[in-house]
């Protein structure tokens, strides 16, 4: 025995499974409860369909709509609503422990321009040969950044060694 396909969307007319529903007609008014059949016959005498707008209502609430219609104006918000949302992304910024002032203020200019765009930065102090004895300089270095974003940044991940690398992460307040 096969099973139907799953449609997506609101359930309408004959797919409805409750016995009594809520309706409101085609203008906003509320018609009361009502058996569904009798709701479906009153849809069509209009020319519209019945359609299921809150199913978790008890009893659950129906319209008097047209299906295609109603379909295509929750798609056209749904694409509107994925339009406006901001994806965060993590931005990367590497330095060294010994690294000069100017450097080390070229790459703050950029953290805080990361952040204000609402991202979030990954700060990677990369230790190489003897460096790698001297943490403590990286630490520093670390916690001097952070000082230094605190009005605009929190900090997400607290500074921490994977292999030769010391990692923090740093996201908009």
């Amino acid at each position: 025995m096969m099973t139907p396909p799953v449609k997506s969307g609101p359930r309408f007319n004959n797919m409805i499974q409750s016995d009594k529903v809520r309706v409101i007609d085609h203008e906003g008014e509320n018609l009361g409860v009502m058996y569904t059949r009798e709701a479906i016959e009153q849809a069509n005498g209009v020319g519209l369909d019945l359609v299921e707008v809150s199913p978790n209502a008890d009893p659950p609430v129906c319209k008097f709509l047209d299906v295609g219609k109603y379909r295509y104006e929750a798609q056209k918000k749904a694409n509107a609503a994925r339009k406006t949302q901001k994806t965060q992304e993590i931005k990367e910024i590497k330095m060294r422990p010994n690294i000069d002032d100017h450097d080390y203020d070229v790459k703050m200019r950029n953290i805080h321009r990361f952040i204000e765009d609402g991202d979030k930065v990954k700060v990677t102090l990369r230790f190489r040969g003897r460096e790698l004895s001297h943490q403590q300089l990286g630490m520093d270095l670390l916690r001097r950044v952070q000082t230094d974003c605190e009005e605009i940044a929190k900090i997400e991940a607290y500074p921490r060694m994977e292999g030769r690398q010391m990692l923090m992460v740093l996201s908009p307040k």
